[in-house]
């Protein structure tokens, strides 16, 4: 059996894509992924997955991400397709040497910490929050999830916001652009835009408007609103971007 390892493991890389492949649907947590690839200026093919007919759902897509969740990435030179987004923008940063510190600076921990927040935490809380009926059925028990998730979003957009107060912006590690910036924004899309019925407003955190104020101007996050059919101001005056066959 030792001896086939080594094989199967060729096997496995040879089967990889040869550029960037995005698994993905409108609006969804591969905004996140696409914004970083058109910033880090990197050429990737893009694979719809579609939601209405719950595509994410079906075993040829469960091969590639078990839990059925979007997104996913293929990865040249990868012997399995990424899944979770942290860990995605983590390994285009690193492997492309940009949007991230570098392993042994000092804003290494600050970055990282930010990182596995965005994700473990307010990307977590939101998406539970999107439908809290399919984590509780009974309605009033679904009800009270919901609003104590609403209070948990709007501390965490709190705790952000003071540092980005702190470290004196533009952006959440201070004057670098990073991933993290990208992620944030993003988060901060979806909670003035689902299921969020007013309970927290970008108002109540200046510092965090102005971060999202200007990435909206940058080209990279303007093209990756182009493909993924998002107009307007993305972040400041959100508009759901439309599913493929559905109409406004």
């Amino acid at each position: 059996m030792t001896d086939l390892q080594p094989v199967a493991e060729e096997t496995r890389l040879a089967d990889s894509p040869k550029r960037y492949r995005l698994h993905g649907s409108p609006d969804s947590a591969n905004f996140i992924v696409r914004m970083v690839l058109e910033e880090l200026g990197l050429s990737y093919d893009y694979a719809p997955v579609d939601r209405l007919i719950s595509q994410q759902n079906s075993e040829a897509y469960r091969r590639l991400n078990p839990q059925g969740l979007i997104p996913v990435l293929e990865v040249p030179g990868q012997d399995a397709p990424m899944f979770e987004t942290a860990a995605i923008v983590l390994h285009l940063a690193e492997t492309h040497g940009n949007l991230a510190p570098a392993p042994g600076s000092p804003h290494r921990g600050r970055f990282l910490k930010w990182l596995f927040f965005l994700s473990n935490t307010l990307h977590s809380d939101l998406r539970i929050s999107f439908k809290p009926e399919r984590y509780v059925p009974e309605a009033q028990v679904a009800l009270s999830l919901h609003a104590g998730l609403i209070r948990r979003i709007t501390g965490s957009f709190g705790h952000l916001e003071a540092e980005l107060s702190a470290r004196g912006g533009p952006f959440l590690l201070g004057t670098e652009l990073s991933v993290l910036d990208h992620y944030l924004a993003a988060c901060a899309r979806w909670a003035q835009l689902y299921r969020n019925e007013g309970k927290w407003s970008l108002e109540t955190t200046p510092h965090l408007r102005a971060l999202l104020e200007t990435l909206e101007m940058r080209p990279a996050v303007c093209k990756a609103c182009e493909l993924e059919g998002i107009e307007g101001k993305p972040f400041t005056q959100p508009r759901p971007a439309q599913l493929p066959g559905t109409t406004a």
